[in-house]
């Protein structure tokens, strides 16, 4: 699959992550359609590639159905889907005010796992009524993890068990979708200087960023967004969680 030919939707495209992977697919000649919740960015980032935007909640059905509808309405089809939509939250299993909130556990997962599984299933039944490439593919889904699944922190428990629950549906995915000629993927960032991180004090970035071995720096999203873009016209990947870390392993 070439990005030149690819009709991309990608989650979260309004900042971070999903847009530097939006600005990378729209530089290598896809189409690309942004999903997000932000209304004020995500047509400005739109406008800036030459893509388009719908507003959509990932968590929600209907709203995500609208989404798929309105790209392929716009570009034709879908043959990759990019999940970067998330949230974290710094919370303690017990804290200074008592247990960690059960609300803000489940808006976590809502976010970050229901809602790349929930884009992912509905994208994949677009996907499978694309007309095969020559090596019969039909579609690429790549969601987001983090190194945080394996190596979870303090404060993380909501946030490790979302992605360690994308790092555990990968393969079985994978494998669902294989008679579909659909490829799944998963990221699995380390540190990235991301909107997150860019309202932290330089002394604290500087910080993190030392701790990462090689190259002792915070990730740049442009990294995230080319491994993306390798990932779709590498045919061979599929059902494996790709650490970009720079071998940081926190403890």
């Amino acid at each position: 699959m070439k990005l030149a030919t690819t009709c991309a939707i990608v989650t979260g495209g309004a900042s971070g992550l999903g847009e530097a992977t939006a600005r990378h697919l729209a530089e290598n000649g896809a189409k690309v359609t942004l999903l997000d919740r932000d209304e004020t960015r995500g047509p400005q980032v739109a406008a800036d590639i030459g893509g388009h935007f719908i507003a959509t909640d990932v968590t929600d059905e209907l709203s995500v159905q609208a989404a798929i509808h309105f790209a392929i309405e716009q570009m034709g089809s879908i043959t990759v889907t990019v999940n970067c939509a998330g949230i974290a939250y710094g919370i303690k299993t017990i804290g200074r005010d008592g247990p960690h909130p059960l609300d803000a556990f489940q808006r976590t997962i809502d976010i970050n796992l229901v809602g790349s599984f929930n884009v992912a299933r509905l994208a994949a039944v677009a996907m499978a009524r694309n007309e095969p490439e020559p090596d019969g593919a039909r579609g690429v889904i790549i969601n987001t993890a983090s190194i945080a699944a394996y190596d979870g922190q303090k404060g993380q428990a909501a946030y490790a068990a979302s992605k360690g629950g994308i790092v555990g549906m990968t393969l079985p995915m994978a494998r669902d979708l294989a008679k579909d000629g659909i490829r799944v993927m998963t990221i699995a960032p380390g540190i990235f200087h991301t909107p997150m991180l860019a309202g932290l004090p330089d002394d604290v970035q500087a910080g993190l960023a030392a701790d990462v071995p090689n190259p002792a720096r915070l990730g740049n999203p442009s990294e995230y967004a080319r491994l993306a873009g390798f990932i779709v016209e590498m045919g061979y990947l599929n059902g494996e969680v790709i650490r970009l870390d720079g071998a940081l392993r926190m403890r």
